[in-house]
């Protein structure tokens, strides 16, 4: 805290000087006195926030997947009540990690990842109603697709080895190679997601949009920006007949 000193006009004779230094200086002892007494007062409030801002985090537990249920029962009319959308433009968000669901829950709310329909679903949820959610359909299993033969080898080049001449990485290096993700450092799973819901990301990230703004959310937009409509489309089917070894092909009738 700064202060202004007061001025005052000289006094002429000599017992009222003395008078007025008198009371300046109480003035300014009570003035130095005043943050030292407010100090302790501060450092109290500072104590008592602390705990108190630290039980607030600690409320969000991790996710029930039984409370989740009924929480996502809204959820089931455009992604599958169990997880597996029947309609391709919806993702699949069974087996997908609960740390992932609660990022783009989380950006939806905030508006970082755009999304009208998803903004007006994730502003009721609390912290603890995402994980609650995201817990039930990651103890689901995505049902299995299927790739369009025509385009498994180039989608299976640039899933397992990328491309070297035109700078794009191996997408199993960050997403596993069966597809089940890095749960950990919030790389999704893709394994048996709708070809056309890849499709339509990959191509949204290429002509330039976002999921957010830090340099986690860079990443997917400037790989894209590397990939052409063919490319997209041949990744996209290839990770539609992904399975992993938790989750094999329906066996041909």
């Amino acid at each position: 805290m700064s202060f202004r000193s007061a001025g005052f006009r000289p006094a002429v004779l000599g017992s009222a000087l003395a008078l007025v230094f008198a009371l300046s200086a109480s003035a300014l002892m009570a003035q130095e006195a005043a943050p030292q007494a407010q100090a302790p007062a501060a450092a109290s409030t500072a104590a008592t926030a602390a705990p108190a801002a630290e039980t607030a985090a600690a409320e969000v537990k991790p996710g029930d997947a039984a409370a989740g249920q009924a929480k996502a029962a809204v959820c089931g009319a455009c992604h599958g009540m169990d997880g597996n959308s029947t309609d391709a433009q919806y993702p699949k968000l069974a087996g997908q990690s609960e740390q992932y669901i609660v990022r783009q829950l989380t950006n939806f709310k905030t508006g970082k990842r755009q999304n009208p329909i998803m903004l007006g679903m994730a502003t009721p949820l609390s912290t603890q109603d995402m994980h609650d959610v995201a817990a039930y359909f990651a103890s689901k299993t995505p049902l299995p697709g299927v790739a369009d033969q025509a385009l498994v080898e180039r989608g299976q080049t640039l899933f397992r080895e990328g491309d070297a001449n035109s700078g794009v990485p191996a997408c199993m290096a960050c997403h596993s190679i069966d597809g089940r993700g890095n749960p950990g450092a919030m790389y999704p799973q893709l394994t048996s997601q709708h070809a056309q819901y890849i499709e339509a990301t990959l191509k949204a990230w290429h002509d330039g949009t976002t999921w957010g703004d830090d340099a986690h959310s860079q990443i997917m937009p400037a790989i894209a920006k590397k990939l052409d409509t063919a490319d997209i489309a041949a990744l996209a089917s290839y990770i539609e007949g992904l399975h992993s070894t938790d989750n094999p092909p329906a066996a041909a009738p």
